[in-house]
């Protein structure tokens, strides 16, 4: 039995957010979107609409204007929330710390707040691995420290503080914080994929990009890194696997109240020379890359150990590196009208 008639997605028109809408229309749920439009296109909307093959319910509105949210919740159905709406750029946040505080965690409390008056308390939390900073141990486990690293991981780490606050003082929520490692890769019809309104701060779009220029070159950040080849080592989750832990985390807060922590990662890590190498396969050219000095807020590597999420959930990442690549070139690709290899 589905917990949710209508779910709301916050950021449903970004890269995350989009994909968990399509995964919720695949599953039966309805979802709705809640976007700014400020890093995101409306025909992500269009597009999303193909996927269902019905419509997609859209409020354009940023999560801190209370009235919005209110009217929202007086005017549609809404049982449960996905938050995924807020600013992501590591090196972004370590510039501009009040503008990430005042988006990700003001936003999150007005969102709450919101949900509260109008009795809807059901969220699932578009958390982060930066939460965990340069973690003792690899693979990390939900019970690891919490170092976080860069402002935007403190930003996810107060926000966690928050909803579980919440919680303790209420025992009708609901909440899953679901913290991400590093999301990559594209919806497999090439009709919504990571598409930063400016520039990229991911490594997969980055290389992407890359890819359809022959002039350019990327910055790794640092050869010196403690890892095997010295550059950072990361856990890279295909977006769909993501999308579909939504689901299964939805499910899973309507048998069980309070605070549920989960690792959503592939359990498997690569460093940044290797996705290079991964990508090189997808697009079928070299890209040219140049070692530069480490980045603030950036650490040597952390991969998941998602055993929590297997076991709670029933889920698990099933696509690897290699798909992850190809469905990001098939989405690059699909953008710029560039032929792919055969």
């Amino acid at each position: 039995m589905k917990m949710a008639d209508t779910v709301l997605v916050t950021g449903g028109a970004g890269y995350i957010g989009s994909h968990v809408v399509a995964a919720l229309a695949a599953s039966g749920d309805t979802p709705m979107i809640l976007d700014s439009f400020v890093n995101s296109s409306l025909d992500v909307v269009t597009r999303l609409r193909r996927i269902a093959g019905r419509t997609i319910r859209c409020v354009r509105a940023d999560v801190r204007n209370r009235a919005a949210l209110d009217a929202v919740f007086a005017e549609h159905r809404v049982t449960a929330v996905v938050h995924c709406a807020g600013l992501k750029a590591v090196g972004e946040g370590e510039e501009e710390p009040l503008r990430y505080y005042d988006y990700n965690v003001g936003g999150a409390i007005v969102l709450v707040e919101a949900m509260a008056a109008a009795g809807v308390k059901a969220m699932v939390f578009s958390s982060s691995a930066t939460v965990y900073g340069q973690p003792d141990t690899n693979p990390v486990a939900e019970n690891a420290p919490l170092r976080p690293a860069s402002v935007y991981g403190r930003t996810k780490h107060i926000i966690e503080q928050i909803l579980s606050d919440v919680a303790a003082a209420d025992s009708e929520w609901r909440v899953a914080l679901l913290r991400y490692f590093n999301p990559a890769g594209a919806h497999a019809s090439a009709l919504i994929g990571e598409a930063p309104t400016t520039r990229a701060n991911n490594l997969v779009p980055i290389l992407a990009r890359a890819a359809v220029n022959p002039s350019s070159c990327i910055d790794v950040y640092g050869n010196d890194w403690p890892t095997p080849d010295g550059t950072g080592v990361r856990d890279y989750l295909h977006v769909v696997d993501l999308a579909e832990g939504h689901v299964a985390a939805l499910g899973h807060l309507a048998m069980e109240r309070g605070v549920t922590t989960l690792n959503l990662g592939a359990g498997s890590a690569y460093s940044v020379l290797e996705v290079i190498a991964a990508f090189e396969r997808a697009c079928g050219h070299a890209i040219a890359h140049r070692i530069v000095p480490r980045r603030a807020g950036d650490i040597a590597s952390c991969y998941a150990d998602p055993a929590r999420a297997n076991k709670l959930l029933g889920w698990r990442a099933g696509r690897a590196i290699d798909a992850i690549c190809a469905d990001a070139w098939r989405w690059e690709t699909s953008q710029w009208n560039v032929s792919t290899p055969r």
